[in-house]
C-alpha cells in the first residue's frame, strides 16, 4: 500500500472518532449535568489542546520524525478521550479534553492534519496535487459522516436494550477514543520517505514565504473567527435545546452533512481546474455564510436542517483548494511549517 493510501486510511479512521465525538460530546456533557458555559469550556479546552499540539508539530515534527509524531498523537488522543468518557467531574474532564485534544468540532483539524498535509504533495505530481487533497478530504468527510451515523448508537442501546442513557453515551465516547488507536497500526506502515529531508539543516523560511504566509494566515484568521461558534458539538446542542431533537435524529443529519462535504471536495477540484484555486475559495464561501446565518432564524427543525445541509454542501469547497495552494507556493522543505502556521491560525481563531 502506498503512503498516499495509508494517509487516506488514517484520515478516515481518525475522522470516524471525530464524527462521533462532534455529535455526542454536547449531549454527553449536558447529561452529566454540566451547564452550557461549562460544556463550552470543555469543548474549548479540547480545541486549545489541539492548537498546542499543532504548534508543537509545526516546530518539532520534522526533527522528531513525522511517523513517530503521528503515532504519539494517536496514543495521547486515545488516553485523553478515555478519561473524558469515564470521568464525572467537570475539571477532570476539561483537563483530559485539553491533554487528549478531544475534538468537539465534528471535523478533523488537529496536528495529524498538519503533518499529513505536508507529506501528501510528495506522493503525487503537481498536476495531481489538488485532486489528491480532494480525495484526502473526501475520505475524511466520509469518516465524519459514518462517525455521525454511529453517534445514533446510544439511542439504539437505550430503546432496544434498555441501557441507561448516560451509560450509553459514555460507551460511545469511549468507543470514539478506542478508534484513535486504530490509526497507530496504519502509521506504523508508512515508509521512510515520508520523513523530512535532513531537517537539522533546513534553511529558515524565505522572506517571500514569510510574506505569503502572513497574508494567507491573516485571511484565514478572519474567516475562522466566525467559524469558531460553529463546532458540531455546539450545533447539535443548539438543535437539541431549540427543537428538542436527540442523537437519533442528529446522527443521520450529520451523516448527510458530511456526505455533502465529501462530494463538495471533488467538485472543488473540478472547479479549480476551470476558474483557479483562489476563485474557487472565494465564490463558494460567501453563499455558505448566508445559509449559515439563516439557520439561526429558521422557524422549525425541518427548515433549519435543510438550510444547514445546503450550507454543508458549499462550506468545505475551500478546503482542498486552500491546502493545495499553500503547498504550491512554498518550498518542499517548508511544507510542515506552512501547513502548521495556516492550520494553527484557523484553530486558534476558532478557540
Amino acid at each position: 500500500m502506498t503512503d498516499r493510501r495509508l494517509l487516506y486510511a488514517a484520515a478516515f479512521v481518525r475522522a470516524l472518532a471525530v464524527g462521533m465525538t462532534g455529535v455526542i460530546a454536547g449531549l454527553y456533557l449536558a447529561r452529566l449535568g454540566l451547564s452550557p458555559t461549562a460544556s463550552g469550556l470543555v469543548i474549548g479546552g479540547g480545541i486549545a489542546g489541539m492548537a498546542l499540539s499543532m504548534l508543537v508539530a509545526t516546530l518539532r515534527a520534522d526533527r522528531f520524525g513525522r511517523r513517530r509524531f503521528l503515532i504519539a498523537l494517536s496514543l495521547v488522543a486515545a488516553a485523553g478521550g478515555a478519561v473524558v468518557a469515564l470521568g464525572s467531574h467537570a475539571a477532570l474532564i476539561a483537563v483530559a479534553a485539553f491533554i487528549g485534544m478531544v475534538n468537539g468540532m465534528g471535523r478533523d483539524r488537529g496536528a495529524a492534519l498538519v503533518i499529513e498535509t505536508a507529506i501528501l504533495p510528495a506522493t503525487v505530481t503537481d498536476a495531481g496535487r489538488t485532486r489528491a487533497f480532494a480525495w484526502y478530504n473526501v475520505l475524511q468527510d466520509a469518516g465524519h459522516a459514518f462517525g455521525a451515523l454511529l453517534a445514533g448508537a446510544p439511542a439504539l442501546l437505550r430503546t432496544r436494550f434498555g441501557v441507561e442513557e448516560l451509560t450509553a453515551l459514555r460507551g460511545a465516547m469511549l468507543f470514539a477514543a478506542v478508534l484513535s488507536l486504530a490509526a497507530v497500526a496504519v502509521y506504523l506502515k508508512l515508509s521512510p520517505t515520508v520523513e523530512a529531508v535532513d531537517p537539522a539543516r533546513r534553511a529558515p523560511l524565505t522572506p517571500e514565504t514569510r510574506r505569503t504566509l502572513w497574508r494567507i494566515s491573516s485571511l484565514f484568521t478572519l474567516d475562522s473567527l466566525g467559524g469558531g461558534f460553529l463546532t458540531a458539538a455546539l450545533v447539535s446542542y443548539f438543535f437539541f435545546r431549540r427543537f428538542g431533537v436527540d442523537e437519533a435524529v442528529l446522527g443521520p443529519l450529520f451523516f448527510v452533512a458530511r456526505l455533502l462535504n465529501a462530494g463538495s471536495h471533488l467538485a472543488a477540484a473540478w472547479l479549480a481546474r476551470r476558474i483557479g484555486l483562489v476563485n474557487t475559495m472565494v465564490f463558494t464561501h460567501v453563499p455558505s455564510s448566508v445559509l449559515l446565518a439563516s439557520v439561526a432564524i429558521a422557524p422549525n427543525f425541518a427548515v433549519a436542517a435543510l438550510l444547514f445541509l445546503l450550507r454543508e454542501g458549499l462550506v468545505e469547497m475551500d478546503v482542498p483548494t486552500r491546502q493545495s495552494y499553500v503547498m504550491a507556493v512554498v518550498r518542499p522543505e517548508e511544507r510542515t511549517v506552512a501547513s502548521g502556521v495556516t492550520q494553527l491560525v484557523r484553530t486558534t481563531a476558532i478557540t
